[in-house]
């Protein structure tokens, strides 16, 4: 992921160079330390234009929300760091405001009207579908953000977005149709597939040690907790009629049939004297963990347990490893018992000897092995190979490519296409793909792939226009920086 960031840096900062104002909810991202300088504030000039730091700490937390929804859990801090998301940042706010300053320099600008007319397209703002001053300010002071701080933001895009629209491209059918055969070009090929399934390996117990001691880190028992903990079924709270009738008119909007309507009270008895029995014995478990945090009282039992093995939720397990070794964690319900539980320790985890390790490491080192001997043969055969000939291949012909799952088929035309070689041979999973081209022609144009076309087209021309221009604004406006990037 790392390698594809950074290949990608350069234009994922042009493509998104209009920063959206993303405030809601949302905080500042972790920092290392830097020096900003003796301006303190400020950590970089455009000819007459300031940046501080608080613009370029937005400018993070925007590229970083962006990479976060763009790998999902995948991303985290560390890897932020490692492709120096600091400097996409600085580099970023640095190009906002030259583009700024050449807006300036056009005579554009931002009226209190156009700000009117972004702030009602806010819905955090609104109340019974239209704007509300109170609901502004409350939602801007929860974020710690002022009027005036946001507004200056958002005047920002907006100078940012006129000077955008004077750059928007527009692409002729003629060129629409001429990219289109080229991306649309189709081969002849012929394709050999060879499958690690149909390679045998023998498995010796001296190179399976041998592949065990160089992984033995892969191979780790679990972690163990000893936890002690008691157990308090659901007891009967007797409650009476009248418990039960104050109950159900205080919480009845939470006992609805299929169709939605509220239950009758005689149709909701015994889901309430259930919850009235849980609450009692909740109480009951929260007596009894204070007699025990006391020493008054012992936990029954204590038991040593795989992590994977911990007899109660996920939910619940994490409730009891969030607290601290020792101390008591609040009673929990798991099913029919509430649970007052400690964790006493935690025994790490540590490699599994050879016997232990040996089934899941035979497994590994067979795999290890095949692919070894499927690369080599695959270097041996693709001097001289015979194989298939498929005629008129696209990007697009995934059924036409026999031998391979319809993902398999994707993934070898899509590096196929994108590949510059004549022959050569495709990785997949546990195939590989040998292949020659022995001929290619112009794809016929296709009229229901135009918006797709011109997206590309369009992508294209942006990205090169917006290299020259910023190009030729670094080198008119006066640039000064406090910081120093890392590459």
């Amino acid at each position: 992921m790392i390698t594809w960031m950074q290949k990608h840096k350069k234009w994922l900062v042009i493509t998104i160079w209009i920063s959206t104002i993303a405030f809601v909810g949302a905080g500042f991202v972790g920092w290392g330390s830097y020096n900003y300088g003796s301006k303190g504030g400020i950590v970089a000039t455009v000819g007459d234009r300031e940046i501080t730091l608080e613009e370029y700490q937005k400018e993070y937390s925007n590229l970083y929300e962006q990479y976060s929804r763009i790998f999902g859990a995948n991303f985290n801090q560390e890897l932020a760091d490692k492709m120096n998301l600091k400097d996409l940042a600085f580099r970023q706010v640095l190009q906002n405001n030259l583009i700024l300053a050449y807006g300036n320099t056009l005579g554009l600008d931002t009226t209190d009207e156009d700000v009117a007319k972004q702030l009602v397209k806010y819905k955090a703002f609104l109340k019974d579908g239209k704007f509300d001053k109170a609901t502004y300010q409350k939602v801007l002071a929860q974020n710690r953000t002022t009027i005036k701080d946001f507004e200056n933001g958002l005047k920002r895009s907006i100078l940012l977005s006129k000077v955008q629209k004077l750059f928007d491209l527009k692409v002729n059918k003629g060129e629409i149709e001429n990219l289109s055969k080229v991306v649309y070009l189709k081969d002849d090929i012929s394709i050999k597939i060879l499958n690690a399934k149909d390679i045998t390996v023998d498995v010796e117990d001296k190179s399976l040690k041998e592949f065990w001691e160089k992984h033995k880190k892969s191979y780790m028992s679990e972690d163990k907790y000893e936890i002690a903990f008691s157990k308090l079924p659901i007891v009967d709270a007797s409650s009476s009629q009248e418990d039960i009738k104050n109950y159900y008119e205080k919480y009845k909007n939470d006992y609805r049939k299929k169709d939605g309507k509220i239950k009758s009270l005689e149709e909701a008895k015994d889901e309430i004297i259930k919850a009235l029995n849980t609450k009692y014995t909740k109480k009951e478990a929260l007596k009894k963990s204070i007699e025990i945090k006391h020493d008054r009282e012992k936990l029954a039992t204590t038991e040593t347990y795989d992590y994977s093995k911990i007899p109660f939720s996920s939910e619940n397990i994490k409730k009891i490893l969030s607290v601290e070794f020792g101390k008591l964690v609040k009673p929990f319900l798991e099913k029919d018992e509430f649970i007052i539980a400690k964790v006493i320790k935690k025994i790490d985890a540590k490699p599994l000897s050879f016997d232990l390790a040996k089934t899941s490491a035979t497994k590994d080192f067979i795999n290890f092995e095949k692919n070894k001997k499927l690369d080599e043969l695959a270097k041996k055969e693709l001097k001289d190979f015979k194989g298939d000939m498929i005629k008129g291949v696209s990007r697009e012909d995934v059924d036409k490519i026999s031998g391979l799952e319809t993902q398999e088929a994707a993934q070898f035309l899509k590096q196929l296409f994108s590949s510059s070689k004549k022959e050569g041979s495709i990785k997949l999973n546990d195939k590989i793909v040998l292949y020659k081209i022995e001929g290619s022609s112009l794809g016929e144009y296709d009229s229901s792939k135009d918006k797709s076309i011109e997206n590309t087209l369009v992508q294209i021309k942006e990205q090169e226009l917006m290299n020259n221009l910023l190009q030729k604004l670094e080198s008119t406006f006066e640039v000064k920086s406090s910081l120093k990037e890392k590459e």
